[in-house]
């Protein structure tokens, strides 16, 4: 017999027939001393706000009693609904999954860590109700409170500025876990979600990539509760390496055709020079500078001829 996918943990839980407008992705993984004050916090002030909405609250099989809270918490937020996975299949599954099943028009992700202003939801979804321009929301971060300080600020730094580069956008916040987006908008760079932490990093690069309006709202963020899932050495290569995978995806002359420019111009300047000084003979090292670069430059726009052909 097979073991039931994420897939089924959503054909599994409870069915809600109530008009949405909003769906709130919350992944929860070994959240047990500080979930319930998130989703109290977040149902108080989306029924404050009187947005039809669904909390999906997915525990992504967690070690501790983080479903059973969830479970036994239940019956007092009726817009909640608990998924539970049967395997650990990462913050990126669970928010694909979850916008995937979404009922609402507009879909919000967020954490379960207490470190994201949650109260603030029905404020980035109302700029998106106010603004048809205006495709995405993000909550742009304004201190950096997470582990390995020291190390991650320069890092997300110069992960954020090739992003920009790449991107030919300002982006305050790259990887901000609080974000409200138009389900409509995003469905097709939802298979290109990786299932870690680097997910929020692709949706962003996704919608400024198609020309999709990103907007940004300061806030505040506070120190984790609990235990942080995030290892620097291992999160920070994937995230660099999502940047240049996303753009290589949409535009892949932003990663290629510089380099080979480079190489190109590199070459002709050492064969003028080997002529100059050995007259009527090019170093080995010179033809094969000018033909890498001949040879990137070519994957390049063969590259960009496939992207432009592909339709999405």
């Amino acid at each position: 017999m097979f073991e039931a996918g994420p897939e089924a943990a959503f054909r599994a839980a409870p069915e809600d027939d109530r008009p949405v407008h909003v769906t709130i992705v919350l992944p929860c993984y070994n959240e047990q001393d500080h979930v319930l004050d998130e989703v109290e916090r977040i149902t108080k002030a989306m029924d404050n706000s009187g947005m039809a909405y669904e909390l999906l609250a997915v525990d992504d099989c967690s070690t501790d009693d983080t479903l059973a809270r969830l479970r036994e918490a239940a019956p007092r937020f009726p817009s909640m609904k608990v998924v539970a996975f049967r395997h650990n299949s990462g913050s990126g599954t669970v928010r694909r999954l979850g916008t995937q099943q979404a009922r609402g028009d507009i879909v919000v992700w967020t954490d379960a860590d207490m470190t994201y202003p949650n109260e603030r939801i029905p404020e980035l979804v109302a700029m998106l109700d106010q603004d048809a321009s205006i495709d995405q929301v993000v909550g742009a971060r304004t201190s950096e409170e997470g582990t390995h300080k020291l190390l991650r600020v320069p890092a997300k730094w110069f992960i954020r500025k090739v992003a920009e580069r790449l991107t030919n956008t300002r982006i305050p916040d790259l990887n901000s876990g609080l974000r409200a987006f138009r389900r409509q908008v995003s469905l097709p760079y939802l298979r290109l979600l990786p299932p870690g932490f680097s997910c929020v990093t692709t949706i962003t690069i996704a919608f400024l990539s198609n020309q999709h309006h990103v907007a940004y709202v300061p806030i505040d963020y506070a120190k984790r509760a609990g235990t942080s899932k995030f290892h620097f050495v291992k999160d920070a290569y994937r995230y660099i390496l999502q940047v240049l995978r996303m753009v290589m995806y949409f535009n892949p002359l932003k990663v290629l055709m510089p380099l080979a420019l480079w190489l190109i111009v590199v070459g002709l300047a050492k064969g003028v020079f080997d002529m100059v000084w050995h007259f009527g003979y090019f170093a080995s090292n010179t033809i094969l500078i000018f033909v890498t670069g001949l040879i990137i430059g070519s994957m390049a726009l063969l590259a960009d001829l496939i992207v432009r052909s592909r339709g999405d």
